[in-house]
């Protein structure tokens, strides 16, 4: 199972890009999972449902499923966060797990710039970062001069993208 980031600051447009990534990835035969940080408090489940009203009742993990699909809520109580590694262990086999946001984890990460968010480049700072996609033709201009093993990506040409994540990850275009 290969790994690989895609960091940024929040609007940058790291959602976008996966969900442009995913569709091409998988077309050509590589099966992809995703895991997503989340800065904020989240539910995946609602008030009032049953698989909700067994969690606030003190349930340690509820899993939900169905014919499509299914899902495992884990309360972490006080338990700390899991680590990055814990989580992958919790994945089924596959061939990339895309891990957007755990920013300052020490895996190769594509840095996703846009102009408007106007926040600095992480790629100054953080040399897990090995590509920059972004919007902003001087964004390269600066990254080329300080950083030159950097790979410099149009974040509107998924398809470059796509094959520069399967030569950085070592998987051949389709399924290795």
């Amino acid at each position: 199972m290969k790994v690989f980031g895609i960091a940024g600051y929040s609007g940058s447009g790291k959602t976008t890009l996966i969900e442009q990534l995913l569709p091409r990835l998988t077309r050509q035969g590589v099966t992809v999972s995703v895991i997503k940080h989340a800065h904020h408090r989240f539910d995946v489940d609602q008030p009032g449902k049953d698989s909700h009203r067994h969690r606030q009742a003190g349930a340690h993990e509820v899993l939900v499923t169905s014919a499509q699909r299914w899902a495992l809520m884990h309360e972490l109580r006080d338990d700390p966060e899991p680590t990055l590694e814990q989580l992958l262990a919790k994945l089924a086999p596959c061939d990339l797990v895309l891990v957007e946001g755990f920013k300052r984890e020490s895996i190769d990460k594509l840095e996703v710039h846009r102009r408007v968010v106007g926040k600095p480049l992480l790629c100054d700072t953080d040399r897990s970062i090995v590509a920059l996609a972004s919007d902003e033709p001087a964004a390269f201009t600066a990254v080329a001069a300080s950083r030159p093993p950097l790979m410099l990506l149009d974040i509107d040409r998924p398809d470059e993208v796509v094959s520069f994540i399967l030569k950085a990850t070592g998987l051949s275009e389709g399924r290795p």
